[in-house]
C-alpha cells in the first residue's frame, strides 16, 4: 500500500495519494488545484490516478478534481448529500473502494458539512484499517466546525448536532491504533484548537482531545459553536466554486513582469495590489494604496480575505517570489494575477515610481499608551475571539481581520486609528488595507498585544 500525504503550511492543508502497488491503482483524496506532485509521484510509483475523492465541499481553497478528471479521466466523488455542475460518483456510507489489495471504506460522517464523508484506508479486505482520513470532521486536537458553510435546510445547531453523532457513535468506535489524517491542520480557520501534529491515532485522540470526551450533545454543541475565528469572506466563494464547473488552473502558467509605466496604469484604474514583502520592508516604503500580504505569513489565505475573488491582482514581490505567490492566491481562486512589480531585496522601488512610494506609521506600545490617556485614538482589535479571550486592551474595537473588508464602516474615524494583532503580522494587512480604502492617519501597533501585554505585566 502506498499512503502520501502532501501538506501545504500557507493553508494548513493535507491532500493524500492512496495506491495500490500490486495493481498500480490510486485515488487521490481533497486534492489542490497545483496538481504537479501527485502527478509526478503516480509516475514515479507506478500508479494510474483512477478516483478523485472529496470529502467535503472545501471552503477554504479551491479543489484539485476537475484538473485531475481532466488530466488523468479520474471519476469524482463525494458523499451522497452533495449536489455539482459536474458528473459524480456518490458514495455511500459503508461502500467499499477497492484498488486491488488495497481497500477503502467509506463513512458518513456529517457536521462540518452535510455531505461531510471520512475513507478508511485498508492495506487488504476485511483487515483492521490501517488509517482513517476524516477531512474537516475529526481534527488533531479538535472537530470541524458546523458553522462555515450554508447548511441548506437545517442550521448550525443540526449540524452540531450531527457531529456529535459522528464523533461519538461512528468515528470514536474506532480501534485505537487507526492512524487519524485530517484535511487540515494548526492555523486552518477550518477549526479552532487544531493541533501542529500533522497525524495521530484514534487512541490518541481518544485520550488528548477535548471535543471528544465524553460529554451531552447538548455540552458539545455549545463547545463547538463558541470562539471559532471569523470565517474569511472569501470562503463561501470557494465552496460555491467547488459544486461548479470553472476554469482550470493551467500549470503552464506564468505571470509576467510589469514595467512601471503599466504599474502606473494599474494603480491608476484601481487594481488591487498585494505587496508580499516583509513587515519591515513595507513600513520603510511601499506604493500607496497597497496591502501588504507578506509572503513569509498565510499568504493566500490572508490574500482571499483582502482582495475580491476574481478581481484584478497585482503582485509586488521579492525576486523569484512571485510565481509562487500566484500560484498560492490560485489555490483560493483568486486567478486573475495580471502582473507583478519586482523590487530588490533591498525592498528599493524603480526610480520611475519613487513619488508613488510612501511608509506605513507604526506606534508603539508607549506611544499607544499615551494616545488612550488623553483618549484620542480609535484602536482596533483584528484578533480571532478565542484569542481576545487570553486578554484585551481596553477599550478597543474587536473586528477580525477575516472580517475587516467586509465592514468597514465599524471602524470608528475622526481620531486616530492604531490596529492591532497578536505580534504584528496581521496588524500590517489590516492598516493596508484600512489606508487603501481611504482612511486616514492609520498605524498599526509594534510587536501586537503580546508587546502590550509583556510591557504591562506588573501593573
Amino acid at each position: 500500500m502506498i499512503l502520501e500525504q502532501y501538506y501545504l503550511e500557507c493553508l494548513s492543508h493535507a491532500s493524500y495519494l492512496i495506491g495500490d502497488e500490486s495493481t498500480g491503482r490510486a485515488i487521490v483524496v481533497d486534492p489542490r488545484r497545483d496538481i504537479a506532485e501527485y502527478l509526478d509521484d503516480a509516475a514515479k510509483f507506478g500508479l494510474t490516478i483512477e478516483g478523485v475523492v472529496n470529502t467535503h465541499f472545501h471552503a477554504d481553497f479551491v479543489s484539485g478534481h476537475l484538473e485531475l478528471m481532466d488530466a488523468t479521466g479520474a471519476w469524482i466523488g463525494f458523499g451522497e448529500a452533495a449536489e455539482t455542475e459536474y458528473p459524480i460518483r456518490r458514495l455511500r456510507d459503508g461502500e467499499r473502494l477497492s484498488l486491488g489489495e488495497v481497500e477503502l471504506g467509506i463513512l458518513s460522517t456529517p457536521g462540518h458539512t452535510w455531505e461531510s464523508i471520512s475513507v478508511l484506508v485498508r492495506d487488504h479486505p476485511g483487515a483492521t484499517p490501517t488509517a482513517v482520513l476524516t477531512g474537516d470532521s475529526l481534527f488533531i486536537g479538535d472537530v470541524g466546525r458546523p458553522d462555515l458553510v450554508n447548511p441548506g435546510d437545517g442550521s448550525t445547531g443540526d449540524l452540531a448536532e450531527a457531529m456529535y453523532r459522528t464523533v461519538h457513535d461512528i468515528l470514536m468506535t474506532l480501534p485505537d491504533e487507526v492512524v487519524v489524517m485530517p484535511a487540515h491542520g494548526a492555523g486552518s480557520s477550518c477549526g479552532k484548537n487544531l493541533s501542529t501534529e500533522l497525524t495521530s491515532t484514534i487512541g490518541e485522540q481518544r485520550s488528548t482531545n477535548p471535543s471528544v470526551q465524553p460529554m451531552t450533545e447538548q455540552a458539545f454543541v455549545a463547545l463547538v459553536t463558541d470562539g471559532q475565528p471569523a470565517a474569511p469572506a472569501y470562503f463561501s466563494a470557494d465552496a460555491a466554486l467547488n459544486k461548479q464547473i470553472h476554469p482550470l488552473l493551467s500549470s503552464s502558467r506564468t505571470v509576467p513582469e510589469l514595467t512601471p509605466e503599466a504599474m502606473r496604469a494599474e494603480l491608476a484604474a484601481g487594481t488591487r495590489v498585494l505587496d508580499a514583502r516583509s513587515v519591515d520592508d513595507f513600513a520603510i516604503g511601499h506604493l500607496r494604496g497597497s496591502i501588504n500580504v507578506g509572503f513569509d505569513g498565510r499568504f493566500a489565505e490572508t490574500g482571499g480575505m483582502v482582495a475580491e475573488i476574481g478581481g484584478r491582482i497585482v503582485l509586488v514581490a521579492y525576486p523569484g517570489d512571485e510565481q509562487e505567490a500566484a500560484v498560492r492566491l490560485a489555490r483560493v481562486g483568486s486567478d486573475n494575477v495580471i502582473g507583478y512589480l519586482e523590487v530588490d531585496r533591498d525592498g528599493r522601488f524603480p526610480a520611475a515610481l519613487t513619488e508613488l512610494v510612501e511608509p506605513a506609521e507604526r506606534t508603539t506600545v508607549a506611544q499607544l499608551d499615551a494616545l488612550l490617556a488623553a483618549d484620542d485614538v480609535t484602536l482596533v482589535d483584528i484578533r480571532n475571539p478565542g484569542e481576545r479571550d487570553i486578554g484585551t486592551i481596553p477599550n478597543t474595537t474587536p473586528i477580525p481581520l477575516a472580517q475587516m473588508r467586509t465592514r468597514l464602516e465599524h471602524v470608528p474615524t475622526g481620531r486616530p486609528i492604531v490596529v492591532h494583532c497578536a505580534g504584528g503580522w496581521r496588524s500590517s494587512v489590516a492598516a493596508s488595507l484600512l489606508r487603501a480604502h481611504g482612511f486616514e492617519n492609520v498605524s498599526d501597533l509594534l510587536g501586537g498585544y503580546d508587546a502590550w501585554a509583556e510591557a504591562h505585566a506588573s501593573a
